[in-house]
């Protein structure tokens, strides 16, 4: 019985490779010694690889050029760097590092399955190059990149190879009939290169649907397919009803994506009941995904608990269950082997430490419910205004600053005992210092403290929470070499205590200026650890944003008034096949909102959120509810701010980055200049913020002092600009406001303050912010306009309520112009819209 995994994570069981790569970024080492590290982890061969500097150009970016786009790989937690391509692109065979590694592992005795990422699955993770219509079709490419495939094909046939295997995961999500086809054409296409070989096309992550399943298994020239069947249940009833005859069927039973040990005997019978439909000859025992997901090796694990570690499976046992299910199979089943899985399944469901009441109880109780601030996010944001004063085009950073090798040890020293916690406090006090000082001297407007005693944004909060367990070397890759070590959700979720309020009292005492108290939310959290798989994981997730509300309450007693409870991860959780989307959204956007239901109006609540496509998903993104937004957009080509050239409407704070913090070039205040005026064009002046796409951890202060400058002196300047913008007068208009008209002098209105809410401005009857209005607007030139603001201030109060006048109802300052322009005789009434059209029904002075 055969056996195979579809992949092994590649940095070593102890970041070597890691460690490797950032050697040589920072010059400390060769393209040389780099290659003999990587050698060395894959079995000590020495091969000689080309191009380093464009290969990591293309990720990181360098001193001219911006690095290309990274987005998450399908819902990981790994990256992937977005190939830009146009119609004019010329593929070329630059690299055999596949060959090679190939030749590297035959010379070893090993005979390996070189893995691609599929022609069509290349195509359709791509984009359209800059300059490039966004409407312009990729799978267009496919004759010109198909001939590069063959010469990577001839080649390992001419070195040996006897399988090659194409990952085509695009072939579980949603794809219309034309992308089916182009699966057909590439490997009809293909078939003749591939004579002689045998051909495994895999598919993981998610279920096969019954049409591309239909394309798949009668694709020409291919041998076997590979199906994820932990979370591809569905796959499995297709498999029995309708796979192919004489076709291998890897069997992905083992999980690649978790932590967990296999249920040995559940698999097992799985495997028994396709054997009886495939043939024993043709299924192959297998890895659900990669195991690059997960954690190589718990053999490192020494200070794990005993129990917790015996319900553990990393990438190295993974393996072995795998050659475990096999050898059963072909009736060699290791009794004493299963005999331990099966006691460590039952140890884990019924162990005291995994259950709370309490916990499940209280999470149980939201379902069905719906958690929001009373407050809408119009009438907070004012309130928030008056009470933080902060200036139009606000800035702030998002969380972490540089993680030095000083900090970091200081970290470790105090978690060995080698330190005292007074030394450990004294010492973070002072980088706290250091971060707050220097925002102030860059001028920043809304401060954070650094987070320099935080290891990980999960991590560390992971750690102050029941029903999680840490692992020392668990260690995955999220991007180039940066690792993650997700900590593993095992039981119920409870906070003991408070978690954060200590440092970030701390800092505020240290300025004037708004501090941000930083939190990490319930669905990045849940999203970013390996999470039990015993319990639906919106359980999980709720008890989590339970925690996190008390954390958030308690910050706001301390006195913090702008808190941030990061989302990061909120987008990469969303299930792969549409259909699916509804639910997890909703769930994972209550469970936001009830980490910050019953804060006051006056505390401002943002969020961030960064490396995925957010376009498809704004308006739950809407539905969270966040006073302020701050998400990732440099690094995408402004990709985000379509969604609001297209009209939708986004009335709270956000700051779309302006900066790409995961390349070491640092941007030119023209550049993030140039940026934010993007962004004025479809964003309203009064609720834009200027922040770098994330935080700031992996840079160094050689690095983040001068784009830092650089992005507040942009910020300025669109300052002063918008001050003079507003003085700009374009002819005279009159300003219609229930009753009353006054003559103006701008038909453009308010160039430096779009979408301000005027109805909200007049129904207060605050005489400054009337007379700003009204100067705004070139109305305002005398006391007549002064009484006029004091009898719109008085129209609508009636029994100590305020409504807003009825002209005005519901209409935004931009809608408001519009009505202006109307009356005036300077716009078609048809030009309003429906809305407006349907508020202002009946008026005399549009009739």
């Amino acid at each position: 019985m055969a056996s195979h995994i579809v992949g092994y994570p590649r940095m070593g069981p102890k970041r070597e490779l890691k460690f490797a790569l950032e050697s040589f970024w920072d010059g400390k080492s060769s393209a040389e010694d780099l290659q003999t590290v990587a050698a060395d982890l894959r079995y000590n061969w020495n091969g000689v690889e080309i191009g380093f500097d464009t290969y990591f150009s293309m990720a990181r970016g360098n001193a001219s050029v911006p690095a290309m786009e990274m987005t998450k790989w399908f819902d990981t937690n790994y990256h992937y760097i977005v190939p830009e391509l146009g119609p004019e692109v010329k593929f070329s065979y630059a690299s055999h590092k596949a060959v090679n590694e190939y030749k590297e592992a035959k010379a070893l005795g090993v005979d390996t399955v070189p893995v691609f990422v599929g022609p069509v699955s290349y195509l359709l993770l791509s984009k359209p190059a800059k300059g490039v219509e966004k409407t312009f079709d990729l799978l267009s490419l496919l004759d010109k990149i198909l001939p590069i495939y063959k010469e990577v094909i001839a080649e390992l046939k001419e070195a040996g190879a006897t399988w090659i295997q194409f990952d085509e995961a695009t072939l579980v999500k949603d794809l219309e009939a034309h992308q089916l086809q182009a699966f057909t054409k590439a490997y009809t296409d293909l078939e003749s290169a591939c004579s002689g070989l045998n051909v495994l096309v895999a598919t993981y992550f998610a279920d096969v649907p019954a049409d591309a399943f239909k394309v798949l298994t009668t694709l020409p020239g291919v041998t076997g397919y590979t199906f994820d069947l932990v979370r591809g249940e569905k796959t499995l009833d297709l498999i029995k009803t309708s796979f192919p005859s004489g076709k291998y069927l890897f069997a992905g039973v083992v999980d690649g994506r978790n932590i967990w040990a296999n249920d040995l005997a559940g698999s097992l019978g799985v495997l028994e009941s396709l054997e009886a439909i495939v043939g024993k000859d043709k299924l192959v025992v297998s890895t659900s995904s990669s195991l690059q997901h997960t954690a190589v090796d718990l053999v490192n694990e020494t200070k794990l608990d005993d129990e917790i570690k015996s319900w553990l499976a990393f990438a190295a046992q993974k393996v072995v269950e795998v050659g475990a299910l096999a050898k059963a199979l072909a009736g060699q089943k290791d009794e004493a082997f299963f005999a331990a899985n099966a006691a460590a399944q039952a140890s884990r469901k019924c162990s005291p430490r995994v259950t709370n009441e309490a916990v499940q109880k209280a999470a149980a109780a939201l379902r069905g419910s719906d958690h929001r601030r009373a407050t809408n996010v119009s009438a907070r944001l004012d309130a928030q205004q008056k009470k933080l004063n902060l200036p139009i085009l606000p800035t702030t950073t998002i969380g972490s600053f540089p993680q030095t090798i000083e900090l970091r040890r200081v970290r470790r020293e105090y978690k060995a005992k080698k330190i005292s916690e007074e030394e450990y406090v004294k010492a973070i006090k002072e980088e706290i210092f250091k971060v707050v000082q220097l925002q102030e001297e860059l001028d920043i407007d809304v401060l954070v403290h650094g987070e320099p005693e935080r290891n990980d944004m999960v991590e560390y909060f992971g750690e102050q929470l029941s029903g999680f367990a840490f692992t020392a070397n668990g260690w995955v890759q999220s991007y180039g070499s940066r690792c993650v070590k997700p900590p593993i959700i095992y039981g119920d979720v409870s906070r003991p205590k408070a978690m954060t309020v200590f440092w970030s009292t701390m800092a505020q005492e240290m300025t004037k200026r708004p501090m941000k108290g930083m939190l990490t939310g319930p669905v990045t959290i849940l999203n970013w650890s390996f999470v039990r798989n015993d319990q639906p994981r919106f359980e999980t997730c709720y008890q989590i944003a339970l925690a996190i509300k008390d954390e958030v309450e308690d910050l706001e007693k301390a006195g913090i008034t702008v808190i941030q409870i990061d989302e990061a991860a909120l987008r990469e959780g969303l299930p792969l096949r549409k259909a699916e989307h509804a639910f997890y959204l909703d769930w994972a956007v209550h469970s936001f909102r009830i980490t910050n239901v019953g804060v006051q109006d006056t505390t401002q609540i943002h969020t961030h959120m960064c490396y995925s496509n957010f376009n498809d998903i704004i308006h739950s993104i809407i539905n969270m509810d966040a006073d302020v937004i701050t998400i990732e957009n440099s690094r995408s080509d402004e990709k985000l701010l379509s969604v609001f050239r297209e009209g939708v409407k986004y009335g709270a704070g956000i700051g779309p980055g302006v900066y790409d913090i995961h390349s070491p070039r640092i941007p030119s205040m023209e550049e993030i200049h140039d940026r934010i005026n993007k962004m004025l064009a479809v964003l309203e002046t009064n609720i834009l913020w200027v922040n770098p796409d994330c935080g700031l951890k992996t840079r160094k202060y050689g690095e983040v002092k001068p784009a830092l400058e650089n992005m507040v002196a942009a910020a300025k300047k669109l300052r002063a600009a918008l001050a003079c913008a507003k003085n700009q007068t374009k002819g005279r208009m009159k300003c219609v406001l229930g009753d009353w008209e006054v003559e103006g002098k701008s038909t453009t209105t308010c160039v430096g303050l779009n979408g301000v809410n005027a109805d909200r401005w007049l129904r207060d009857g605050d005489i400054k912010e009337c007379e700003q209005f009204l100067e705004l607007t070139g109305a305002y030139d005398g006391d007549d306009e002064k009484m006029l603001c004091r009898k719109l201030g008085s129209i609508q109060r009636e029994n100590n309520t305020r409504r807003y006048s009825p002209l005005l109802a519901d209409l935004r300052f931009r809608d408001f112009v519009k009505v202006t322009q109307a009356m005036a005789g300077d716009r078609p009434v048809s030009e309003l819209g429906a809305n407006t059209r349907g508020n202002l029904k009946g008026s005399k002075k549009l009739n």
